[in-house]
């Protein structure tokens, strides 16, 4: 298996080109982040270059502070847009793979109308780029617009677009519905991107109530192949944390 470093959980006291060199020291095979864009891609860009790390993926801007996203607001169609071309932009600059175009905080038909129109715009000017939406959950993320994978699942179909996947987080769906496995098993054709992190507490993902020895097992007999992501608050520096992907390695080479 290979994993990702998330540098919007991992590393953050260091700047973004800096956790990039982090990561690929300590044996990440890829890197992905929140909001990069107060770093010049060009930097980040050399970064990965002198790594030889692929940035997986972006956010979109989460909007003003209190905002999560803007692209399921129906009176913020303009900035949400704005907040899709800007991370395309950065995207393209930097060969990100993926883009997670966030919904925000809003309910009802009307809302769904706006960020299925929001997401047909980035499918639409992504290229190689692929669009992710993802379901947070309410305990994190009380009144976010997206929640559950079959919500997500349903979006994604009526979108219709190839390259609209979704993204699958262990964490926020044990949060949320339970039954991991059984839902990455039913989903696999249209994920993107899995992450990781313990339940309930989102720490490593080495215990908790989600039993990652059988997350394990079924990505690899489901033919998984693309790095996953590590998207945990560490306690502590992250490098003290890293007990878990030792042993992942470790048992590889057994």
């Amino acid at each position: 298996m290979r994993f990702s470093a998330n540098l919007g959980f991992l590393w953050t006291e260091r700047a973004l080109p800096e956790a990039i060199v982090a990561a690929a020291q300590a044996g990440f095979d890829a890197v992905e982040c929140h909001w990069p864009y107060d770093v010049a891609p060009t930097t980040v860009k050399a970064a990965l270059r002198e790594t030889g790390l692929p940035m997986l993926g972006l956010n979109t801007r989460r909007g003003n502070p209190g905002d999560n996203g803007l692209s399921a607001l129906p009176d913020r169609v303009k900035e949400a847009r704005a907040a899709i071309d800007e991370a395309l932009a950065y995207a393209q600059e930097t060969e990100t793979q993926a883009v997670h175009v966030m919904a925000g905080f809003a309910e009802g038909s009307k809302a769904r109308d706006i960020f299925l129109e929001a997401l047909r715009y980035a499918c639409d000017r992504a290229g190689p780029c692929k669009i992710l939406i993802e379901p947070l959950n309410r305990f994190d993320a009380p009144g976010y617009f997206l929640q559950t994978t079959g919500q997500a699942a349903a979006i994604i179909n009526d979108v219709g677009a190839p390259n609209l996947k979704l993204m699958f987080d262990c964490y926020h769906v044990q949060r949320t519905e339970g039954d991991v496995v059984a839902r990455l098993e039913k989903l696999l054709p249209m994920i993107g991107h899995v992450q990781v992190a313990s339940a309930p507490d989102r720490g490593p993902p080495d215990h908790g109530d989600l039993e990652y020895a059988q997350v394990w097992k079924a990505l690899k007999r489901l033919g998984w192949d693309r790095p996953i992501g590590a998207e945990y608050t560490p306690i502590g520096q992250t490098s003290a944390s890293l007990d878990w992907l030792a042993a992942l390695r470790a048992a590889a080479l057994d």
